[in-house]
């Protein structure tokens, strides 16, 4: 059967890469608890304003067609508490607005580093609610290993979800791993997403902006 996930592995130029790794660690545990639900808008063609930006320039080439725009949003967790369902993307703010379940073209994760456990499970089987963290019954489909500069993308509708540290179905809290598990996710959408602003519209994660050359 034709794999999920298309992985590439060594996806950025090393200095792109070095700059996202530095400028999410110097971030530490900045809007941890809200990092699944601040997301940007970087509409394809226009001038990048972060290290994030940059590496979505130099992964759109990597994409089976071109898109309006990305939405990105940084994720951030211990793999000793997962704080993300299994689930499909979709434009939650239109959804919550009483819309359709719009769903992005293609869903994409951009590894920074190792982490325990925590492998990524992709499947086409539909999230169900009355399973721990709303885990499909059969977990049917592609895992993939974090690892440094390792670029997935997969259908947008496709479900996926984070394991555990022991890449077991998150369910009760285990003991605190002392490293967070970084990563880039990427949504890549034929139009853009409702009311998701542009970096430079809010005063967030400011230590991934670029820095300005002295001219001094």
């Amino acid at each position: 059967m034709k794999p999920l996930v298309v992985q590439v592995d060594g996806a950025l130029p090393p200095a792109v890469f070095g700059a996202v790794v530095r400028s999410v660690r110097a971030l530490g545990e900045t809007g941890l608890r809200h990092t699944y639900q601040t997301t940007f808008w970087f509409p394809r063609g226009a001038s990048s304003s972060n290290v994030v930006e940059d590496a979505i320039v130099a992964l759109e080439p990597l994409l089976p067609r071109r898109y309006a725009g990305a939405e990105w949003w940084l994720s951030r967790m211990r793999t000793s508490n997962v704080r993300v369902d299994f689930h499909r993307d979709c434009d939650e703010r239109l959804l919550r607005a009483g819309g359709p379940e719009r769903r992005p073209a293609r869903s994409s994760v951009l590894f920074l580093n190792r982490c325990t456990g925590g492998l990524l499970v992709v499947t086409r089987q539909p999230p169900n609610p009355g399973n721990p963290s709303l885990s499909p019954d059969h977990l049917s489909g592609d895992l993939v290993e974090p690892a440094p500069n390792r670029y997935v993308h997969f259908a947008g509708a496709l479900t996926h979800g984070v394991l555990d540290a022991r890449n077991q179905v998150p369910g009760a809290r285990l003991p605190r791993q002392p490293r967070l598990r970084l990563a880039v996710v990427v949504n890549w959408w034929n139009q853009r997403p409702t009311a998701v602003p542009r970096f430079g519209e809010v005063k967030l994660y400011r230590a991934l902006a670029k820095q300005q050359p002295n001219t001094l």
